[in-house]
C-alpha cells in the first residue's frame, strides 16, 4: 500500500524489480521481438510478399500475353481489311470491264440488227419493185397482145395473112 500511496503522491516513478519504466518498455518490445522471431512472423511477412509479388508478375506475364494476341488479332484484322478493300477494288473493277464490254457487245449486237433489218428491208423494197416491174411487164404484154389482136383484127385480112405466114415458114 505503500507503493500506491507513493504513486498518489507523486513523489516518483514507481519501479519493479529495480527496472524503470522506460526500461519495462524496452524489455517488453524485446519479448515480442524474440516471440515474432520465435513463431517466424517474418518469414510469414516475406513469404506472403513473396507470393504476393509473384502472383503480379504472374499477372503482368499474362497482360503482356493478351498484349501480344490483341496486337496479333488487330494485325490480322488489319490485313485482312486491307485484302478486303483490294477485293473490292478488284470486284469494282472486274464489273467495270464487264459492264464495259456488255455495252460494246449491246452496241455491236445493235448495230448488227440494224443493219440485218436494213438489208430485210431493202430485201423487201427490191421484190416489191420486181414484183412491180413483173406486174407492169404482165400489164404492158398483155395491153400489147390485146392492142395487137385489135390491129391484126382491124388491118388483116386472109390474103394478108397467108402472105404473113409464108415468111414466118420461109425464115425457119
Amino acid at each position: 500500500m505503500a507503493d500506491i500511496l507513493f504513486i498518489l503522491a507523486g513523489a516518483g516513478d514507481p519501479t519493479a524489480f529495480g527496472l524503470e519504466p522506460y526500461q519495462w518498455v524496452s524489455v517488453s518490445m524485446l519479448v515480442l521481438i524474440l516471440v515474432m522471431v520465435w513463431k517466424k512472423v517474418p518469414g510469414l511477412i516475406t513469404g506472403g510478399l513473396d507470393s504476393k509479388i509473384a502472383e503480379i508478375k504472374q499477372q503482368l506475364d499474362e497482360a503482356k500475353s493478351l498484349r501480344r494476341e490483341a496486337e496479333t488479332l488487330r494485325d490480322e484484322y488489319a490485313a485482312k481489311i486491307a485484302g478486303a478493300e483490294k477485293d473490292a477494288e478488284a470486284m469494282v473493277a472486274g464489273a467495270q470491264r464487264e459492264a464495259d464490254s456488255i455495252l460494246e457487245k449491246a452496241e455491236a449486237d445493235s448495230k448488227a440488227m440494224v443493219e440485218r433489218r436494213k438489208r430485210m428491208a431493202e430485201d423487201k423494197i427490191a421484190a416489191a419493185e420486181r414484183d412491180a416491174i413483173d406486174q407492169v411487164r404482165a400489164s404492158a404484154a398483155n395491153a400489147a397482145a390485146v392492142a395487137s389482136r385489135k390491129l391484126i383484127a382491124e388491118n388483116v385480112d386472109a390474103d394478108a395473112s397467108a402472105k404473113l405466114a409464108d415468111e414466118v415458114i420461109a425464115s425457119i
